[in-house]
């Protein structure tokens, strides 16, 4: 589909009947309608849970292959990077894929309807911290509303997929490095959309569109800007700024992004919004003054009629470990101290488990769900009381959890039959160590730290390091030895204990979203490339369905005609998720569909393992040279190009098995752009050419040792 050229362009296009029917009154009884999921999280509560019950324990065993959809974007038959949860109303099934790519299906068949590709430009994969990804749509009032990766909000036409109109959200498109990976969120009479890009340094908000033309009402900032460039924007940011010091580096931009799912509550009228973490990460380099840092690291509930804050409530004051408060958030009413409660839950990346009064933002409760040590605990008014030994101002320190968090943004789910939550958890530990001098520049990462963690990473620590690192994993039995160990766990909200736990994986990003059913079930993807069903009250394995396909994104469930469907969208991510993923198959993107008495699934063609070419022969590897390169490899190359020795799971091609043509072209294609609009930005404003002949010298260098190995 060709792009729209205006900044709002609107189309008279009738929707045919029932296409995308939701409204606010539909979606406050979604109960009533159970075969629907007509939310990322079903409801307006986002518990991910479904009453369907014609799956159950005793039956789930025959649960096979119903269809699949291709879904292809940007990237062609090889893509990843699903991490979108489906909307599924009146027989239609609406999904988001990377680069903002939209999709309509047939529920019961797969069936394409219309498929919707933004053509962003393939250089704005540089300017994301963590892949092109795209984690959900949102469909209202006969419109699916959907964000692209380069920063544009569009309303597209529920029955048809054209667009409706399309509308620029970035503040800064030219000097800061924002994206949006996160879903929209209607919350009454609008549309809101945040944003990501605080590792490269930018200044976090939230804005709202009017759902039927586009146009701008209100937008809300989540950190202030410099006080010498005028007054705070509104009374919010009056407030934090009291809690930034007067040193602090505005030129930063100090983060606070909203990329993770919100939630709107029709009977409160508050939208629920979770902030991110702070740009750099290192506190005294960011504001020396040690003050709380609003509203980094935050819930917000939000009026969704003027943008004024309601109430707020800060996990992470002054944060110092990219920890943040955009894991998808539930709301649900229990009885707590013999009282019923309104509540909002969250387990974020900080590794504790936390109940608040949605309607007041009064701390109810907050424990870990997995090992911290980042904080001894939380006192009576919701307050970290902050482990000085986390703090690595003045030497390395090892903490719990790392930056990638004991739970990040897959999917937890509540079911309120019996009142567990069930998260996607993980359990590791990170070497965090300070830069001795920080200032920002565009184009890079503007963290202010340097961590180590997992095996790969802990090789290349240095040697006193290692031992710290290894102290702290021995001081602590039943960590992992030496790597990630993730998790299923169910968890009581109220009581704030685990009721049990089922290991996943021992990989980053092993485990991915949840669904809860009425069946007594929890469904769950593994990047290994199955859908596992687990009893809800034991945590048994009930039935394991091989897809041969990494899934990160949650499932869903649904009936057409009596006869119910799990459905998840499946694709790995490239990104840091490759120790993990399925390595024998293809990896590519598709919706899979499974009912009972279904077939085995068809398993994706099988990966052909690359062959290691000759290097260039007359190459001379200076090892110094060499040496620098491995470092800017690790800083500018890794996070896309991570795979050695063997087929990448990405779109990506192996840097350590170029061809001597492409040698060749080296520096034009890091340099020059060549390749830019397949998704290989140029490096020219962070990297000259000294850089790239050292990376080349590391990359040959690899090569020669891989061949040699292969012989």
């Amino acid at each position: 589909m060709m792009r729209r050229t205006l900044p709002l362009l609107l189309v008279a296009l009738a929707c045919a009947p029932g296409d995308g029917a939701i409204d606010l009154d539909r979606l406050r009884q979604a109960d009533d309608e159970p075969d629907q999921w007509m939310a990322l999280g079903r409801t307006y509560r986002g518990d991910r849970f479904s009453p369907l019950d014609q799956i159950t324990t005793d039956n789930v065993t025959s649960l096979g292959f119903a269809w699949e959809y291709e879904a292809r974007s940007r990237r062609g038959r090889v893509e990843h990077g699903q991490e979108a949860t489906p909307i599924m109303v009146d027989g239609v099934l609406y999904a988001s894929g990377p680069w903002g790519s939209a999709f309509a299906v047939d529920a019961a068949t797969g069936q394409e309807r219309w498929r919707y590709d933004p053509e962003v430009d393939g250089s704005y994969n540089r300017r994301a911290c963590c892949d092109v990804v795209s984690r959900g749509l949102q469909v209202w009032n006969g419109r699916v509303y959907v964000a692209t990766l380069d920063g544009f909000l569009v309303a597209l036409d529920a029955s048809t997929g054209e667009e409706l109109w399309r509308v620029d959200t970035f503040v800064d498109r030219e000097t800061r490095f924002y994206t949006i990976t996160g879903p929209p969120q209607v919350a009454k009479d609008v549309v809101v959309i945040g944003n990501s890009g605080a590792e490269f340094g930018v200044r976090g908000y939230i804005t709202a569109y009017d759902l039927m033309t586009g146009e701008e009402r209100w937008r809300f900032f989540t950190v202030p800007g410099d006080p010498a460039k005028g007054p705070p924007e509104d009374a919010a940011m009056e407030l934090a700024l009291q809690t930034w010091g007067p040193d602090t580096d505005w030129e930063a931009g100090l983060g606070g992004t909203v990329w993770g799912e919100m939630n709107y509550d029709p009977e409160l009228n508050l939208l629920y919004v979770g902030t991110g973490n702070s740009t750099p990460y290192s506190g005294w380099h960011r504001d020396p003054s040690g003050g709380d840092n609003l509203f980094l690291v935050s819930i917000l509930a939000i009026d969704p009629d003027d943008g004024s804050l309601a109430w707020h409530y800060q996990q992470v004051p002054w944060e110092i470990w990219d920890y943040t408060a955009t894991a998808n958030m539930i709301l649900a009413d229990l009885e707590i101290a013999g009282t019923m409660r309104q509540v909002i839950m969250q387990a974020p990346k900080n590794g504790f488990y936390y109940v608040l009064d949605r309607a007041t933002g009064e701390f109810l409760s907050a424990e870990p769900f997995a090992f911290v040590n980042w904080a001894t605990g939380i006192d009576p008014n919701g307050r970290p009381n902050i482990n000085p030994e986390a703090v690595y101002q003045d030497e390395p320190k090892v903490v719990f959890p790392t930056f990638a968090g004991a739970h990040n943004w897959h999917p937890m789910a509540f079911n309120p039959v019996t009142r567990l939550t069930y998260i996607p958890a993980r359990e590791s530990g990170m070497v965090i160590d300070d830069v001795d001098e920080y200032d920002w520049s565009p184009g890079g990462y503007n963290v202010g730290t340097l961590a180590l963690w997992e095996e790969w990473f802990v090789e290349r620590m240095l040697p006193e390091d290692q031992t710290l690192y290894r102290e702290t994993l021995a001081a602590h039995p039943g960590l992992p030895a030496t790597s990630t160990q993730e998790f299923l766990v169910a968890y009581d909200p109220v009581e704030q204990e685990e009721q049990w736990r089922v290991s996943v994986g021992a990989a980053y990003s092993a485990g991915g979203g949840v669904l809860t059913t009425g069946g007594n079930l929890v469904f769950q993807g593994t990047q290994a490339g199955t859908l596992v069903a687990y009893h809800a009250e034991s945590g048994e394995i009930v039935h394991r369905i091989e897809t041969g396909t990494g899934i990160m994104a949650a499932p869903i469930t649904y009936a057409i005609d009596g006869e119910q469907y799990v459905a998840v969208f499946a694709g790995a991510n490239s990104w840091a998720n490759e120790g993990a993923a399925r390595r024998d198959y293809e990896n590519y993107g598709r919706i899979l569909a499974f009912k009972l008495g279904g077939g085995a699934t068809p398993l994706p063609p099988r990966r052909i393992i690359q062959e290691t070419p000759e290097p260039p022969a007359d190459y001379v590897v200076v090892p110094a040279e060499a040496t620098r390169g491995e470092e800017l490899y690790i800083e500018w190359c890794l996070g896309c190009h991570i795979a050695k020795g063997e087929a990448t799971l990405a779109a990506y091609p192996d840097l350590h098995r170029l061809s001597t043509e492409t040698y060749g072209n080296f520096s034009s294609i890091v340099l020059g752009g060549v390749l830019s609009a397949a998704g290989m930005a140029d490096f020219a404003d962070v990297l000259d050419a000294d850089d790239v002949a050292a990376i080349q010298a590391y990359l040959i260098r690899e090569q020669r040792e891989l061949l040699a190995e292969e012989r």
